[in-house]
């Protein structure tokens, strides 16, 4: 049997913790930065966690994390 293809958008946009849980970067943080608070942009440096009902979906596009 073949092995099992990761889904490489999936593999550049998540990441999984040891613990089970997916975590993924914010979006908005590339370009136009001058016009956002000090506060947005450092909200927005945090990882965020993705609900239950998504873990699913990225773990079987990420089948060896």
């Amino acid at each position: 049997m073949p092995k099992m293809k990761t889904n490489k958008g999936a593999a550049k946009r998540f990441r999984v913790s040891k613990d089970g849980k997916v975590r993924f970067g914010r979006a908005n943080k590339r370009h136009i930065l001058t016009k956002m608070s000090a506060k947005r942009k450092r909200q927005l440096r945090s990882t965020g966690t993705l609900c239950a009902s998504d873990v699913k979906l990225v773990k079987r596009m990420l089948p060896y994390a």
